[in-house]
């Protein structure tokens, strides 16, 4: 039988068994190697706020704390979600991810 991806769409290589995680949006548990991952960094004061503390702050230019979240999704979600795009048959061999707009490096 023909194979769609050389991994299976998953990241186990030699481990039996890979423990669950929550996907975000469905609640549903998907292996954590099989998983879509996305790191999410927020400001915890929304933005209309900001401006307020720091006039108010006592401390010249305080950092506002952030916060720092990994998140999970199952494939269906994230589709769904449109976090990850279906691919053709010939760019599922692309392995680098593509450019981000406004990301210099």
């Amino acid at each position: 039988m023909t194979k769609k991806r050389r991994n299976g769409g998953r990241n186990k290589h030699g481990r039996g068994h890979v423990r669950r995680v929550r996907c975000e949006s469905s609640a549903m548990l998907v292996p954590k190697d099989k998983a879509i991952k996305r790191f999410i960094v927020r400001n915890i004061v929304d933005a209309s706020a900001i401006r307020d503390l720091q006039d108010a702050c006592a401390i010249e230019n305080y950092a506002l704390p952030k916060i720092y979240r990994k998140v999970y999704y199952s494939i269906s979600a994230a589709i769904h979600s449109k976090i990850v795009r279906v691919r053709s048959v010939k760019n599922r061999r692309i392995r680098e991810p593509p450019k981000r707009p406004g990301f210099r490096k």
